[in-house]
Order: structure tokens, then C-alpha cells, then sequence
């Protein structure tokens, strides 16, 4: 059998991909880049509106359609345009310094802030001022995995479709709702409404998480509030809350890293509103 003939490196298609590694092409386009095998299969199988396909494209080498058949069949049944490329190709488009061979071009995938609040969810991470693309990405990770219903990047917040954010999600930025550019002011009212109690995870807080627990509150519906790396929450954005809550520290760290705190705390809450009458300390009578 033939080799496949090569996508040529001065494509159209190869320099409209290429761009996506840009915030204003790829606001402009709509459109962003999924990296890897475990990014582009959930690419594949997720679904927009109307049903339409959210993978566009996939660029891959020789070894990775031969390593990956199944996933580059299953994106060819979509309908997706397959372009054989050489290693320096996708190399080229991709973010990563170890290209795993596999690039797909995805259509946009957020969704209105409205349409969150109509579902009435149980569980929201609410990420405001997160400005580093990693931390975004394994913070929706956390809430995918403790099953959030959602979640919301404000408007001073990183880019959803950032490369670095999509590779820290590895794959859940396909999962769930992810609305963006909401002034944190309008995620707390829109949330609230929706029946939501409004917590705000800070260092600082008075209260900590395992009064939290121990007093059930946690098996409410919940928004968590997320705030900066350096700096955590503005006063005007704790205020905006019904509590500030900081994750006790029962060692001798001084703190926890962003990813790390909304992991602890979004597990937390996960477990109380799956516990019958909520979750209560193991030592209460």
C-alpha cells in the first residue's frame, strides 16, 4: 500500500492551525487546538449543538495513524478532514516541546452562563482572576472528576482555550459546561438565584473546611469560588459570598497550591451531597 501523501508544511490549512496558538485567531475563528491521543479522542466524541461534531480537523503522523488507527477511524467517521503530515508539521502546530503526533483543529465548546444557571446544579467551581493556563486546566480536571456540574472562568480569568489549559484538563474541557467571560458579580447572582450557596475558598477564611463538614452545610448545592495563585480573592470578591472558607492546614505547610486547595474542597462537597443527610464528623454523637 502507498504511503499516504503529506499535507504540504505551506498549507493554508497548516498556517490557519498554526495561528490557533494566538487568543485573537482563535477567537476570530473560533476554533482551537486539542493535543494528544486522550485530547483528540474526547474531541471525537464530543457533540455541539445541534449534534455537530466538535473535532474540524486532525493532523497526524505516520506512526501516530498507525499507533492510533481507532482513534483517527472513529474522527473520519465524523466527518473530520484527516491530513497525514510530517513530524516537523505537527511539531509545528503543536504547543508541546514531545509531540505525541496527534493535533485536532475543535470548534469552540463553551456554553451560555444562562444555560448553566437554567439546569440548577448542585456543584460549581468559579474560577476568578486564575491567571496561569495550567492551574485552570487541572482545576476543571478536579471538577470533572468530583463530578461538578459545571464550570465558570470569568472575565478576568485565563483563556479557556489557552494550549497549556486544555493539556492540564487532559480531556475534561470535553466533559462538562464551561461558560466564560462572566463578571464574577454575575456568576454569584446568576448562581445564587439558582439556588446555590456561595463559598469562597481563601487562605484567610474564618471559617474552615472541616466545620464545614462537621455541620452538614456542604451537602447544599455549592459554588466554590477560586481566586488568584498569588494574591487569592479581592475583598470585593470574598464580600460577594455567604462564607469564606480556608482548607485547614493540620501540618507544618504554610499553604496549598491553587490546584490543590479546589481539589480538596470540591472532593468535599462532592462527598457530603452524596452522603445520606450529608456528611458529619465521624467523632460527633
Amino acid at each position: 500500500m502507498a504511503a499516504p501523501e503529506l499535507i504540504s508544511p505551506r498549507s493554508p490549512r497548516v498556517v490557519a492551525a498554526r495561528r490557533l496558538a494566538r487568543r485573537n485567531f482563535r477567537v476570530k475563528e473560533r476554533r482551537f487546538i486539542a493535543e494528544g491521543p486522550q485530547a483528540v479522542r474526547e474531541a471525537v466524541e464530543h457533540r455541539g449543538d445541534g449534534g455537530r461534531p466538535t473535532l474540524i480537523e486532525l493532523f497526524a503522523t505516520a506512526e501516530a495513524m498507525e499507533r492510533y488507527a481507532d482513534i483517527v477511524a472513529a474522527a473520519r467517521a465524523t466527518g473530520a478532514r484527516i491530513h497525514p503530515a510530517a513530524d516537523e508539521v505537527v511539531a509545528g502546530i503543536s504547543q508541546t516541546v514531545t509531540p505525541q503526533g496527534l493535533v485536532g483543529v475543535c470548534g469552540f465548546l463553551d456554553r451560555p452562563f444562562e444555560e448553566i444557571i437554567k439546569a440548577r446544579p448542585r456543584l460549581v467551581a468559579v474560577l476568578a482572576h486564575v491567571r496561569d493556563p495550567g492551574n485552570a486546566g487541572t482545576v476543571l480536571r478536579c471538577a470533572d472528576a468530583a463530578g461538578a456540574d459545571a464550570v465558570v472562568l470569568t472575565d478576568a480569568s485565563v483563556d479557556l482555550y489557552n494550549p497549556k489549559t486544555v493539556r492540564a484538563s487532559v480531556g475534561s474541557v470535553f466533559h462538562l459546561p464551561v461558560a466564560v467571560g462572566v463578571p464574577v458579580e454575575q456568576a454569584v447572582r446568576g448562581l445564587r438565584a439558582a439556588g446555590s450557596r456561595i463559598v469562597a475558598a481563601d487562605g484567610s477564611g474564618e471559617r474552615d473546611l472541616d466545620t464545614e463538614l462537621d455541620e452538614g452545610v456542604l451537602g447544599r448545592p455549592t459554588v466554590w469560588i477560586f481566586g488568584n495563585e498569588a494574591w487569592g480573592l479581592p475583598e470585593e470578591t470574598r464580600a460577594l459570598a455567604d462564607e469564606v472558607v480556608r482548607v485547614p492546614l493540620h501540618g507544618r505547610a504554610e499553604s496549598l497550591n491553587l490546584a490543590t486547595a479546589a481539589a480538596v474542597c470540591l472532593y468535599a462537597s462532592a462527598r457530603a451531597q452524596r452522603a445520606p443527610g450529608g456528611c458529619r464528623s465521624v467523632t460527633s454523637s
